[in-house]
């Protein structure tokens, strides 16, 4: 028997656990679609969380896959960010893909699904793509070792994000359609009926939330909060390291007119610096897992669990950025670092996200496991979401997301896909943001 959203609708009652990308996004897609009983609970006393991996200044916006399926995902969700509803949230600087054969097969699916690319064939192709002064003042990378049978490119339908401010845009448009979005939640345990069936959730604070189906979604934290799911194989909590460059006004003016660049080949990528001129970059990596005393499960260490060195990330990695910032931005790689972050994803082995029913709880929903890939699809990745709760979802995806799929091999994305656990006192700090004399 469905609870009662409203006196004049059937539809189930939904509470989603996690205010991020998955969850928020699904609290949208479920209001166009006539819901009007949707609760979205959220441990976090303040929103959007601090230490949430989609709290961030920005993220890459992009269509180039080696998978075209994600292309053809990715090229709708950038009409969307196009809308008005995003606020100039989206900024459409291009993507400049360097790499191999992984960008070879991305360029056949931009072309095939539509975008606007140009493929580079040579170094001095790849430079004209940044801006003169930089070109003509010896502050970009040579690119002398893409050799030629490399495939680089430019999309010109791509960029990056405002990744914190679109979600607080999203959380505040859903809240004033009638979403009850709950800081402070901490959601403890999944309340059965006498089927076995979930039926709600129980937060720390005794508070019981009710639903036809509850939604987990719940980023890098799904796994070590709900151990008896048994998702450690489905779901691992990986912690990417990010840097970041204040430069100054002046600075930041000769940059601001780059490309997205994405090294496949090594995973690096840097933006163009934010409206606070700052310069962040990163590389697409396996990451590092951390266990907490006591259990197996990775669980995420950031800023508000330790707050003294959340935000640190290992010496070797810090040193590996530098090098690799300096392959792009010599100029930039010789200027201290302003700070770091451990940015904690959730990682499938596969690289495809998670969404589906948990096997045996009609009651239940996944939608998580974004795989460092997802963040650039929230205007459209709910619609997948409510898609699973009204099984339409198209049966090759359903089987592609499932919770208890066949595992594929890793889709070649990643530099690296074996984690290492993170070594506490290989961390870096203050010090280690200065570069080496």
């Amino acid at each position: 028997m469905l609870l009662a959203s409203s006196s004049s609708s059937p539809k189930p009652v939904v509470v989603i656990v996690g205010a991020g990308a998955f969850g928020l996004s699904t609290a949208y897609h479920l209001l166009e679609r006539g819901y009007t009983g949707v609760t979205v609970l959220d441990r976090a006393e303040h929103l959007p969380a601090v230490d949430a991996a989609s709290t961030d200044m920005n993220k890459v916006v992009r269509s180039c896959y080696g998978d075209p399926e994600y292309t053809r995902l990715a090229r709708q969700a950038i009409e969307e960010w196009r809308n008005d509803m995003w606020q100039n949230c989206y900024h459409e600087c291009g993507v400049l893909n360097l790499g191999d054969a992984y960008t070879e097969q991305s360029i056949i699916n931009d072309l095939k699904h539509g975008a606007k690319v140009e493929r580079l064939d040579s170094p001095a192709s790849i430079k004209a793509q940044f801006p003169s002064d930089l070109y003509n003042s010896g502050r970009l990378g040579s690119f002398t070792s893409l050799d030629v049978s490399s495939t680089s490119y430019i999309n010109h339908d791509g960029g990056w994000a405002e990744a914190e401010r679109a979600v607080s845009l999203l959380m505040e448009h859903v809240k004033k359609r009638g979403v009850q979005v709950l800081p402070g939640k901490v959601v403890q345990e999944l309340v059965k009926d006498e089927r076995g069936q979930t039926k709600g959730v129980r937060c720390t604070d005794d508070s019981e939330y009710e639903a036809n189906v509850v939604i987990l979604a719940l980023g890098s934290w799904t796994a070590s909060v709900f151990p008896s799911l048994n998702l450690t194989g489905k779901c691992l909590a990986t912690g990417q390291s990010v840097a970041t460059i204040q430069l100054a006004p002046e600075e930041a003016e000769e940059y601001r007119k780059t490309p997205v660049v994405l090294d496949f080949r090594t995973g690096f990528y840097v933006f163009p610096p934010t409206h606070r001129n700052v310069v962040k970059f990163a590389i697409h990596a396996a990451g590092h897992t951390h266990a907490v005393p006591g259990s197996t499960i990775s669980t995420p260490r950031t800023v508000v669990s330790d707050p003294g060195n959340g935000q640190w990330i290992p010496r070797s990695v810090l040193k590996e950025l530098r090098v690799q910032l300096r392959s792009v931005y010599p100029a930039l790689a010789e200027k201290p670092f302003s700070g770091t972050r451990m940015c904690w994803y959730t990682d499938s082995p596969d690289g495809d996200w998670v969404i589906g029913r948990y096997p045996g709880d009609s009651g239940l929903v996944l939608a998580t496991s974004g795989s460092g890939h997802a963040f650039k699809f929230l205007p459209t990745l709910g619609k997948l979401v409510v898609d699973v709760i009204e099984n339409k979802l198209d049966p090759k995806l359903a089987a592609r997301f499932a919770v208890d799929r066949q595992v594929k091999p890793p889709n070649g994305e990643r530099k690296s896909v074996v984690s290492q656990e993170l070594n506490i006192d290989e961390l870096c700090g203050p010090e280690d943001l200065i570069p080496a004399l």
